[in-house]
């Protein structure tokens, strides 16, 4: 069955970016730029992807070119959560949506077919999908580094009954953290 995952790298003081949506503090960090064999396994179990229209363009952006996306995601199928108009990427498995997220993800679970469901960012996304019930678990890397602000890790309440922490490690300087996400009560 899909699980559906925010995986994310964040600064100690829980930014996924910096103020200007950049994510340049992360890759001048050592092993910044390697999330390592776990994340690896990880993108194996993906059968969808899901990100913001920020998280899309700061991607895109950095990439090198469609065959940077290819290398990246292959031919998972990404829905980018927008209201704006954005620039697709040639050959990509790409849905642009906007509305209900409870109806994307519907359609994600499908594509999915029984793998995982990866919200890459942002935070405000993977917070809508903790509202209506629908993330499984949120797995950080947390970055000795403090930014001060920028796009925060999840900005909303998720009170500690909503989170079991069900794995804790070290990969270099980066604190790996993984935890289960309950629905909301009631």
């Amino acid at each position: 069955m899909s699980r559906t995952v925010y995986l994310t790298a964040t600064s100690i003081d829980g930014f996924i970016a910096d103020a200007a949506n950049s994510l340049d503090w992360l890759f001048a960090v050592e092993g910044g730029d390697d999330a390592g064999e776990a994340f690896r396994a990880f993108l194996a179990g993906v059968g969808a992807m899901v990100m913001g229209a920020t998280t899309y363009e700061w991607v895109t952006a950095h990439m090198e070119g469609p065959e940077g996306w290819r290398e990246a995601h292959g031919d998972v199928p990404c829905w980018v959560m927008t209201h704006r108009r954005l620039a697709p990427v040639a050959g990509a498995a790409l849905r642009f949506a906007s509305g209900d997220v409870g109806a994307v993800h519907a359609e994600m679970r499908a594509a999915a077919a029984g793998r995982d469901i990866w919200v890459v960012g942002g935070g405000d996304l993977a917070g809508q999908l903790a509202d209506r019930g629908l993330l499984d678990e949120v797995r950080l890397s947390v970055a000795p580094v403090t930014l001060g602000g920028g796009a925060p890790l999840l900005p909303r309440r998720l009170d500690a009954g909503r989170l079991e922490l069900v794995s804790a490690g070290r990969r270099g300087p980066f604190a790996e953290l993984a935890y289960r996400v309950a629905p909301p009560a009631g």
